[in-house]
């Protein structure tokens, strides 16, 4: 008979390998913080590359949306920002079902406390009305409030003979506000034409998205119409268009670029070059008292 121990046959011990008994050996983990995928071409890029590009993808030029503090950072001198009507909030005047939990929520995700943030600042050394709209609070739906405000920013340019930058953003108007959602349409555009009688430049920057009743009153109202690249600009989605065209639409329908070209905006502006070209304009047309600060 063969003696099995003969037979037995054992693997020499890797050092590299784990013991038994032995604590695991816990392998480097890498935040999912760390890496942000382009929603364009799906590369992989590092957050801090990212946020130091002032949140442009460096392979395919796609921007990404900014919050309003990353674009008032980009926009307004160091520090020289200072909000008006920070504590107005909406309220569910309408009783609309679950309206007070979106804004609880909305205020919570975004850390606004509305879908606009208005202010002064200096851009260029140029004393200006900033405004803001916020993509991440219920996509900068314009309610009361939100009119309310940019209304109260333009008033405060005209009494202090300033001019006005507006970055827009919006899916529309609130509809949990109903028809006084849509009155914000006529009260803005007011408040523009009153800024605009008293001799004063507005400049709106048109960025992703900018649709519905915010793109039939103040956001393409301005004297000078920038946008950023690719930004979708219209009023009713390529759907509705579709549908009631019973037509297809060009691949590059409602983009920014197709929108210059039809002669709708003045210019397309990368993010690098906005402020730039911001201040410039606001230069060619300041007077002596706008450039005290």
């Amino acid at each position: 008979m063969f003696n099995n121990d003969l037979f037995t046959f054992l693997k020499p011990k890797n050092e590299l390998e784990q013991s038994q008994g032995e604590a695991p050996v816990s392998s480097p983990e890498i935040p999912d913080t760390m890496w942000v995928k382009c929603p364009k071409c799906r590369a992989l890029i590092l957050t801090a590359d990212l946020e130091s590009n002032h949140k442009v993808c460096a392979k395919c030029g796609h921007h990404m949306r900014l919050s309003p503090r990353e674009r008032i950072s980009l926009l307004s001198d160091d520090q020289s920002f200072e909000e008006f009507d920070k504590d107005m909030v909406s309220s569910n005047i309408l009783s609309f079902p679950d309206y007070d939990l979106k804004l609880q929520s909305a205020r919570h995700k975004s850390g606004e406390n509305e879908s606009v943030v208005t202010g002064r600042c200096l851009i260029g050394g140029i004393n200006t009305v900033l405004g803001v709209m916020d993509p991440g609070f219920m996509m900068a739906s314009m309610g009361t409030v939100t009119g309310e405000k940019i209304t109260r920013a333009f008033e405060y340019a005209t009494e202090h003979s300033l001019p006005v930058v507006m970055c827009t953003a919006s899916g529309g108007a609130r509809m949990q506000e109903g028809i006084l959602s849509l009155m914000q349409m006529a009260k803005t555009s007011g408040a523009v034409k009153r800024h605009s009688d008293a001799g004063l430049l507005y400049i709106t920057v048109l960025t992703d998205p900018t649709t519905g009743g915010v793109t039939a009153s103040f956001a393409m109202e301005g004297d000078i119409i920038l946008s950023e690249p690719n930004a979708l600009i219209g009023f009713a989605g390529p759907r509705v268009i579709e549908q009631t065209i019973r037509q297809k639409l060009p691949k590059d329908f409602q983009t920014a670029e197709f929108v210059e070209q039809k002669g709708f905006i003045d210019a397309v502006v990368p993010r690098k070059e906005l402020k730039a070209a911001v201040a410039k304009l606001l230069k060619m047309h300041s007077t002596a008292a706008q450039r005290e600060g």
